[in-house]
């Protein structure tokens, strides 16, 4: 069953259930009322009965005269005495000998009762006569319930025609309305079937409608789950590509070297040294590729302890020289005394990462800088240099894996693999901080990372 139908029903029975209970409500209401006023022309008959009523010497009733019955009231009235004998009759049932209702003649008390004579339904009121503690007799006023009868069968039948009409409108209404409200939901799951089966997640689902509405909020949720989808399936098949691209260019100069030694018949220290180097890029490529993989998968774990930035920075700063050589210029500049809490070794990486990048990348005689200082609630790193910069179109990608602002795909021994931004932007984020880089062409490029201060 749709979901479509079971809606539909589900409205439909509910409507059903509030007309159901408005209609009881209704129905008793008014018959409440039709009966009130039926015993309330009761009442007034007898009340202008037992004021003609009279007692003769020995204790008989003794009717004067009956009063004049409305010919709408339809009153009939008996008169009984003590024996059980009828006593006087309304002429209209001068020919009826049995009691109007016979058990509220039994009982000797005041009571409304409902009574049926044959097919007659009536509403009689026995009322038993007293004089002083000793009971003479009981008078009976009665009047058909034909028009009260016929009354509440009208209003029953027209109450369940409009239940049963009202209850096939909200069907029909429900349905047609649910259809409208469905139709995205069909357009969704249509365009959903077209990308499994084309394997296209270019595809977006259209939508014209609110999209401030539930449906219009689905939409776009879907769209961006497909566009996100997109994005992680171009990126699996560059990152395929690089990797492939990476493992292929040295395993080439291993294999190459091999085959040269093996034709020679000697191990030449040149081709040694080139295999050990590539095996040592091999080691690192695995290496990075292995802690993106458990950091993404969360089981890459930090361990978290008060670190002193200024006294990591100084190591990294004496490190960094003896990398540069004379080849740039290291400069510790301003440093503050910071305190976090991180990862030291992690956070060491990132600094490492930085500096040999600035030191790679500047020319000779180049300078970087090194800097700390505490702002406001946080400890700013800054690593500058004055290298060629990064054009601006690559500086949105620079923290993707595998990306470097080449334009060619030959890339120099000293160069890495573009992983070493990714593993950072990972580490820093994962401190509840962040890196950031501003850089122009010509100029130098400058990273800063921000972390929390330790309270």
């Amino acid at each position: 069953m749709s979901l479509r139908l079971r809606l539909t029903l589900l409205y439909s029975t509910f409507m059903g259930g509030i007309l159901f209970i408005f209609g009881a409500s209704v129905f008793i209401l008014i018959n409440v009322i039709l009966l009130n006023q039926v015993d309330t022309m009761l009442a007034r008959v007898v009340r202008d009965i037992t004021e003609v009523t009279r007692v003769n010497a020995v204790g008989e009733l003794n009717i004067i005269s009956l009063p004049p019955l409305d010919m709408a009231s339809n009153a009939y009235v008996q008169v009984w005495g003590r024996d059980g004998k009828l006593v006087s009759t309304s002429p209209s049932i001068s020919t009826l000998t049995d009691p109007l209702d016979s058990v509220a003649l039994r009982s000797g008390t005041t009571m409304y009762h409902d009574s049926w004579l044959g097919t007659a339904h009536l509403r009689v009121l026995t009322v038993p006569l007293h004089v002083g503690s000793h009971t003479i007799g009981s008078l009976q006023v009665g009047t058909s319930l034909a028009v009260v009868d016929a009354t509440r069968n009208s209003l029953l039948s027209t109450m369940v025609i409009i239940a049963v009409i009202a209850v096939l409108m909200a069907a029909i209404g429900s349905w047609v309305l649910l259809g409208r409200a469905f139709s995205p939901l069909e357009t969704i799951t249509d365009a959903v079937d077209q990308v499994n089966r084309a394997d296209d997640l270019s595809r977006r689902i259209p939508y014209h409608g609110s999209p401030e509405s539930e449906i219009g909020n689905l939409v776009e949720s879907v769209n961006q789950t497909l566009e996100r989808l997109e994005s992680l399936f171009t990126s699996q098949q560059r990152f395929l590509a690089d990797v492939s691209h990476e493992l292929r260019t040295p395993l080439t100069v291993i294999k190459g070297n091999v085959d040269l030694i093996r034709r020679m018949k000697t191990a030449d220290e040149e081709s040694l040294t080139s295999i050990d180097q590539e095996a040592g890029r091999l080691t690192r490529l695995v290496g990075g590729l292995l802690m993106l993989a458990q950091a993404e998968s969360g089981k890459l774990t930090l361990n978290f302890a008060p670190v002193e930035l200024d006294l990591l920075l100084t190591e990294v700063f004496t490190e960094m020289q003896i990398l540069a050589r004379n080849k740039v210029n290291v400069h510790l500049n301003d440093i503050d005394q910071v305190v976090v809490k991180g990862d030291r070794d992690r956070l060491k990486q990132v600094m490492l990462n930085l500096v040999s990048n600035a030191i790679q990348y500047t020319p000779n005689g180049g300078d970087v800088f090194l800097s700390l200082a505490k702002v406001g609630e946080q400890a700013r790193i800054i690593v500058r240099d004055t290298g060629p910069g990064i054009p601006a179109e690559d500086l949105p990608h620079i923290f993707d894996r595998f990306y470097r602002a080449e334009k060619s795909r030959t890339r120099s021994k000293a160069s890495g693999f573009g992983l070493g931004l990714s593993i950072a932007h990972w580490i820093v984020e994962h401190h509840g901080g962040q890196i950031k880089v501003e850089s122009k062409e010509g100029k130098g490029t400058t990273f800063a990372i921000w972390l929390a201060l330790l309270r």
